[in-house]
């Protein structure tokens, strides 16, 4: 687990919110797939089944994986695709806590929370 400072995990939000809106897009497309994903698993239950957009889905589905590994690699966690919500791990007062920032907030990170508490957690830094 790679450990940021605040001035890392700054440093790298512009990529990270980049990487987030590609992954918000992508899960908004998949969010449009859904009764069609439902009705193609039904019918596979039955011995039938398929989806008219298939190739589609799976296309949007790869790219959010590309996406999530993205981010994951810079040692970023991602926690809510919806909102765009990310974890920095960071040490304070010799322990690991978790800058958080989301989508929307501004260009610098302006909260943490203990790993435990999540994000109704947060205290400003």
């Amino acid at each position: 687990m790679k450990i940021f400072s605040v001035e890392e995990a700054n440093a790298l939000l512009p990529t990270a919110r980049r990487i987030l809106i590609s992954i918000q897009r992508a899960h908004d497309r998949l969010l449009s797939f859904q009764e069609q994903a439902k009705h193609a698993a039904l019918g596979a239950e039955f011995g039938g089944g398929g989806m008219p957009e298939g190739m589609l889905y799976i296309s949007v589905l790869t790219k959010l994986s590309t996406y999530t590994s993205e981010l994951e690699s810079l040692g970023i966690q991602l926690k809510d695709y919806a909102r765009g919500l990310i974890d920095f791990p960071s040490l304070r007062d010799g322990r690991v806590v978790l800058l958080c920032w989301r989508l929307g907030e501004g260009d610098e990170i302006e909260w943490w929370h203990d790993v435990e508490t999540g994000f109704g957690g947060r205290q400003p830094l």
